[in-house]
């Protein structure tokens, strides 16, 4: 059966279907084929129980939040801030893109909308300060992944939601790991930099910073209000993504002044369509992984795994090279439907922890995100900045290699995924 599926679902990937349909017609089929007995009305029922869950709020609510900041003044601001703290170094603007992205990320969750709303703002500036085009563009590119890690990442309500794994745990758990991943990028920039001779912003002062400090106060109190409400046990994460959409709603408006009633509808109906393609993918997906479980799949890839002796180092390489292929080829919430139902199981029975598996897969996900030929972010820069898919690409090279170490080093060094979230729960 798992053949099956794999077979159906590449046919129609290949041929270019939507992915509700990559995912939907395999479901349907081992319906069909397999469990032809089962009422047609379960399919409807699993469809509105795989949306049907009040973690699964958080993800409208957060893509709302993220249109407004990137439309708006506060991701503007919130880039501006990093860069007077870190353009007075040598390479100081690369430093800036990538705690720029770490800054956006934390109140987005997503690395599309991370190059979409930082890409033009960095990259002339990156281009100014001597940074090559191809390195610049790769830095660009790569650094938006740490917006799936850094919380409030989609990503991780989503695998929260398919493995019942708590979003607080896995969003503090993302913090240590998104810094690590912007280190190895660091390296890069740091090499770079003195490579090409690159200078810092020797303009910048402390009144400077100062300025871009009170000009950036209402747009930082968002990842504040989000992270320190979460852990403060104030709200949940999804009530603390309500709160950001009110927040941005009221910063843009009163303060930077920059949204307006009609500018409010049309974000909103952009937020709405961006929802719903998710949410879809979430209904569908949840048919495919009843029929997975149905088959005994996981029951049946455990089984494989004690029979070859495989332990937890031996299944951490499968899932690394699994992940990091569907990454290539389709958006990080398919990945987790398609693979998330049986392989999740065999990792519990290894003893592999929840939040650390999380990491793991998220982390590959990422880095399928710019791994061509089809990583997403890449054709989103090519969009957004104008430049051949083929630059991009040649820039992305030393990054991908980056993020293979930054992969090795959380995958088998767990505290860095867990120290956190169990300091948490002290």
């Amino acid at each position: 059966m798992l053949i099956l599926v794999a077979a159906v679902a590449v046919v129609l990937l290949v041929a270019g279907f939507e992915m509700f349909l990559v995912l939907g017609v395999p479901a349907l089929a081992i319906k069909e084929i397999f469990y032809g007995r089962l009422p047609d009305v379960l399919i409807i029922q699993r469809i509105v129980g795989g949306v049907d869950h009040s973690t699964l709020l958080a993800i409208p609510f957060f893509i709302l939040a993220a249109e407004l900041m990137g439309d708006g003044q506060i991701a503007a601001r919130l880039m501006g801030f990093v860069r007077t703290l870190f353009g007075g170094m040598r390479g100081g603007f690369g430093y800036s893109a990538i705690g720029g992205a770490m800054a956006f990320g934390s109140v987005s969750g997503s690395a599309p909308a991370t190059v979409a709303a930082m890409g033009g703002m960095v990259y002339p500036e990156m281009r100014k300060a001597g940074f090559s085009e191809k390195f610049s563009l790769g830095l660009i590119v790569s650094s938006a992944e740490t917006a799936l890690l850094i919380p409030p990442s989609i990503t991780f309500i989503v695998y929260g939601w398919m493995t019942g794994t708590s979003v607080s745990s896995l969003f503090i758990g993302g913090i240590s790991v998104g810094v690590v991943l912007a280190l190895t990028f660091a390296v890069l920039v740091a090499i770079e930099a003195r490579r090409s001779g690159v200078k810092g912003d020797i303009g910048i002062t402390w009144r400077d910073r100062c300025t871009a400090l009170k000009r950036a106060i209402g747009a930082l109190g968002m990842p504040v209000i989000i992270l320190g409400g979460i852990y403060s046990g104030f709200f949940t994460p999804t009530e603390a993504a309500a709160v950001s959409v009110i927040y941005a709603i009221v910063v843009e408006a009163l303060f930077y002044r920059t949204l307006t009633l009609a500018k409010l509808v049309t974000i909103t109906e952009r937020a709405a369509i961006s929802t719903s393609i998710i949410f879809i993918l979430l209904g569908v997906g949840s048919v495919l992984a009843y029929f997975i479980t149905l088959a005994q799949v996981p029951v049946a890839i455990t089984g494989l795994l004690h029979e070859i002796d495989a332990g937890p180092v031996t299944f951490l390489i499968v899932v690394n090279i699994v992940f990091l292929i569907a990454g290539m080829f389709i958006d990080p919430n398919s990945a987790l439907l398609i693979l998330i139902p049986p392989l999740f199981p065999a990792a519990q029975a290894l003893g592999i922890d929840p939040v650390h598996l999380g990491m793991i897969v998220t982390l590959n996900i990422s880095l399928g995100m710019i791994t061509p030929p089809f990583g997403l972010d890449i054709f989103v820069a090519s969009s957004t900045l104008g430049k051949p898919v083929t630059t991009i690409i040649s820039g992305v090279w030393p990054f991908i290699i980056a993020n293979l170490v930054a992969l090795v080093i959380v995958t088998y060094v767990p505290a860095i995924s867990l120290f956190l979230p169990h300091l948490l729960m002290q």
